[in-house]
């Protein structure tokens, strides 16, 4: 963990994946054909949080879906790439982009489609529920499921290696 506490230091982007990290990875449809997704209310305000902290926030995903545009919108995250078939290709036009380094860029995916990604990112991170070999490219594999916590928990962590963390649950306290 204090090598990922060090990698976390350095992020000012974080980039997740939709399906099995933002959700659980289930795909609902009804009859009529529209596609329903459940997003972790507490995940939503860990992304907030680390915005106010000062980390861009991006989403890639290979899938396109108007409730994602809604839900990225509702948490005013700009930086949306949906139908995305090469996730590297996305990621480093993201880079270009920001004008940032590979190295303060941190990434959250779940199967073997984020594997370009995470081999080439500062940080990182998958869920406890990913394959193996999703498992042995993380640098870190959080202890909640996606779309159950998960997301929250990469969010405290790295708000964490920062020492931003107290600063954003203080107002609470009060």
């Amino acid at each position: 963990m204090p090598d990922t506490l060090d990698r976390a230091k350095l992020i000012r982007l974080a980039i997740f994946d939709v399906d099995g990290v933002l959700t659980d990875g289930s795909l609902y449809f009804t009859d009529s054909g529209e596609e329903l997704k459940v997003f972790n209310v507490r995940d939503g305000h860990g992304l907030k949080m680390l915005q106010e902290a000062g980390v861009r926030l991006a989403i890639i995903t290979s899938r396109t879906s108007r409730c994602v545009e809604a839900r990225a919108r509702n948490l005013g995250i700009e930086l949306l790439y949906q139908g995305v078939a090469d996730k590297l290709a996305a990621f480093q036009e993201l880079l270009a982009r920001l004008g940032l380094e590979a190295e303060t860029a941190f990434y959250m995916g779940d199967d073997v489609i984020d594997l370009p990604v995470m081999r080439r990112c500062g940080l990182a991170a998958t869920v406890t529920d990913a394959p193996v070999v999703v498992k042995n490219h993380a640098h870190y594999v959080s202890r909640s499921r996606g779309g159950q916590g998960a997301v929250r928990e990469v969010c405290e962590m790295i708000m964490h290696a920062q020492g931003t963390l107290d600063a954003r649950i203080a107002p609470y306290l009060e």
